[in-house]
């Protein structure tokens, strides 16, 4: 084109050569826009992208979930092996495909090998998404087997605490009994060496006699000036002479006479289980000043913390000086709970609130002092009877048991004070305290007969292992054997 631009310039000024010219641009003009047109149409397409520019769409996002889990790596599937060699093989043919359309030359070959790598490009695309579905199915898999394996973790955790929890209730048991704490037979020592028993064992020891009017008159008399009772010392006479009637009796037989009647008497079911009504089980204890409650109160919330039972201990004794403290220390001592008002609060209302928190924080037991009563003095009696219809109100059915603790070395007062409390509260049992320091032991024989209220509890010393379940068996074998 230069040289034909070179001819025709000395002869520009001819308009017939400046009208050649201006034809050969044009053509060259339009020989270049048909070259560029001609090579784009041979210009593969732009091909799928392959997996390391997929997107996965949001939905098939594995979601992260909040909790750490374990780490667990499964093998892949024999589907997803299957799958990843698949996708394999269909990026090294598109690959393959690839170079070797770089080396031909042939606009012929050219067309060809472009379809062919357009249709290895699909597959190899096929290939990644079918390889991804086998890869979240790997993925969940293990999620799953991660959340199976916390849940596992988490189940061994609860057993080893369950187990931790146990060990330390052995532990306090253990603590408990290693204590010690005398038997119920040697707490009733003094009763049997010194009180009515010593007396009889009189009557009933050395040369066999036949039981007349005078061995039954010695009985009378022994019996009438024990601590069971009038009544319950004309019951035991009675019985006796009627045994004698129905055949002869022999001194011996009739030790067996008097002992089979004071078991019968004195075994009445109580519950030692401090458990049963509820949740929580409410034991509202009652009784005089100085016969031991709050001490006995601190005894059982021991024994039930040992037992694996959840304790709160109310303060309803908000009269009496340092009633609260006391119980205070008894409550960390047994690890309980304590729920207590200010002095001289209204006992109903500080009763009432601890069996209301004894509900919302689930406790098994809930043992409610309250304040030292005269079984003489009605007014105070009135406000037993208060404290009982408010533990009612905040407790349907309760209080479960209404315990009273009587001091032992008080004698036949003792049944005289049993006598009003169960008039006014309706007591369900009794707790007899200082056992070990009385003769007056044969208390026990009276209550059981002129009330029908069980004697649940013995005290005999100032551990925790010393207030005893009574075992009426226990108690008449320890009067009564040699």
């Amino acid at each position: 084109m230069v040289t034909l631009l070179a001819d025709v310039a000395p002869s520009a000024s001819d308009p017939s050569t400046l009208i050649t010219v201006g034809v050969v641009l044009v053509l060259v003009a339009l020989m270049v826009f048909a070259l560029r047109k001609v090579m784009r149409r041979g210009r593969p397409p732009e091909a799928p992208k392959l997996q390391s520019q997929t997107q996965v769409p949001p939905e098939l996002t594995p979601k992260v979930e909040a909790p750490a889990l374990p780490k667990v790596t499964l093998p892949p599937s024999e589907a997803e092996a299957a799958r990843r060699a698949e996708a394999e093989q269909a990026r090294a043919k598109a690959a393959e495909l690839a170079a070797l359309k770089a080396k031909v030359g042939t606009e012929a070959q050219q067309h060809q090998l472009r379809d062919d790598l357009e249709a290895a490009k699909r597959e190899a695309y096929r290939a990644e998404k079918a390889l991804e579905v086998e890869e979240r199915e790997r993925k969940k898999r293990e999620r799953e087997a991660a959340e199976r394996q916390a849940a596992e973790e988490a189940q061994r955790s609860v057993a080893e605490a369950a187990r931790v929890a146990q060990e330390k209730k052995d532990a306090t048991q253990r603590k408990v009994d290693a204590e010690g704490g005398q038997t119920l037979s040697a707490g009733l020592a003094k009763t049997k060496r010194e009180g009515f028993m010593a007396r009889l064992a009189g009557l009933f020891g050395g040369a066999p006699r036949q039981v007349d009017e005078s061995v039954l008159a010695e009985l009378e008399e022994v019996l009438f000036t024990a601590d069971i009772g009038v009544k319950t010392a004309s019951a035991l006479v009675d019985h006796a002479r009627a045994a004698s009637k129905s055949k002869a009796l022999g001194s011996a037989e009739l030790k067996g006479v008097i002992r089979e009647e004071v078991q019968r008497i004195v075994t009445l079911k109580a519950n030692h289980a401090l458990k049963g009504g509820g949740p929580p089980h409410v034991i509202m204890v009652v009784g005089v000043n100085g016969a031991g409650k709050t001490t006995t109160i601190g005894k059982l919330a021991a024994k039930a913390q040992a037992s694996g039972l959840k304790v709160l201990l109310a303060a309803g004794d908000t009269f009496r000086a340092a009633a609260a403290e006391q119980l205070d220390v008894w409550a960390v001592r047994a690890g309980a709970e304590l729920v207590k008002g200010k002095d001289e609060a209204d006992p109903a209302s500080v009763i009432f609130e601890a069996v209301k928190q004894g509900i919302e924080k689930k406790v098994d037991l809930v043992i409610a002092d309250t304040a030292g009563r005269l079984h003489t003095k009605a007014n105070l009696m009135e406000e037993l009877k208060k404290v009982k219809r408010v533990i009612d109100k905040a407790l349907p059915g309760a209080p479960h048991e209404v315990l009273l603790v009587l001091d032992a070395t008080n004698g036949q007062n003792a049944i005289m004070q049993a006598r009003q409390f169960h008039d006014a509260v309706g007591i369900t049992s009794i707790a007899l305290t200082k056992l070990d320091g009385t003769a007056k032991g044969g208390v026990i024989i009276g209550i059981c007969d002129e009330l029908k209220v069980p004697v649940a509890w013995a005290g005999v010393g100032e551990k925790v292992s010393d207030l005893k379940a009574f075992d009426p068996k226990e108690f008449v074998a320890a009067l009564f054997d040699d």
